[in-house]
């Protein structure tokens, strides 16, 4: 994308944005509002939001825009998801963020450099794209989706990653939640430091 300003981080591509409650991790059944950047370099086979890959499908919204939309809705967290975040400078947005008091949350997968001034970096590593240790080394919590087995080698692949103050968590995929559930039950019970993150807004039918 070549708009110098997005090029800047004054402006984002913007797929939607929405008050809600977290449904994940760490800070879930807490109320924030979603921005969900346009535009993603991963290309997860079972992404539940395909439709945000293609950043020049999507409107470009000024990060001054942003701001205001976060804070006419009264809510004290503003979490940057994707799509995949880190492909844009999130310096001005995050900044403008927190100059007016709201906590900044990034949900990435890594890939890329991360930009901004974050007060929780959940980082979601991705078998399809190797993430960057340098955001590992950030993270406040690292989520592994589990869709199957293999997927427990690799959490702890990437749990070496990240710091000993890291929340660990495992997150069902949730087409395969049935299926997978009992698996992540007794792999937690054999390895306590990792908690169950379940996609609670999906049972909760909220965005």
């Amino acid at each position: 994308m070549e708009n110098q300003d997005v090029k800047n981080g004054l402006a984002l591509p913007v797929m939607e944005h929405f008050a809600t409650i977290q449904g994940e991790g760490f800070h879930s059944g807490k109320a924030a509002y979603f921005i969900r950047l346009a535009g993603c370099d991963v290309g997860c086979h079972w992404c539940d939001v395909k439709e945000s890959w293609e950043a020049e499908k999507h409107p470009i919204m000024n990060a001054s825009a942003i701001v205001d939309l976060v804070m006419h809705s009264g809510l004290r967290i503003c979490i940057v998801t994707g799509g995949e975040p880190t492909l844009y400078n999130l310096e001005p947005l995050t900044t403008a963020l927190q100059a007016k008091g709201i906590a900044t949350h990034i949900e990435t997968s890594g890939t890329n450099t991360l930009t901004g001034n974050w007060n929780w970096v959940t980082f979601s590593p991705k078998k399809f794209k190797q993430p960057l240790a340098d955001v590992a080394s950030k993270a406040n919590e690292i989520k592994v989706i589990i869709f199957n087995k293999s997927d427990f080698e690799f959490a702890e692949k990437h749990q070496k990653t990240v710091s000993m103050q890291c929340e660990l968590f495992l997150q069902p995929e949730w087409s395969k939640r049935e299926e997978q559930m009992g698996a992540i039950v007794e792999y937690i019970k054999l390895n306590p430091r990792w908690r169950v993150s379940l996609q609670t807004h999906k049972y909760l039918n909220i965005p």
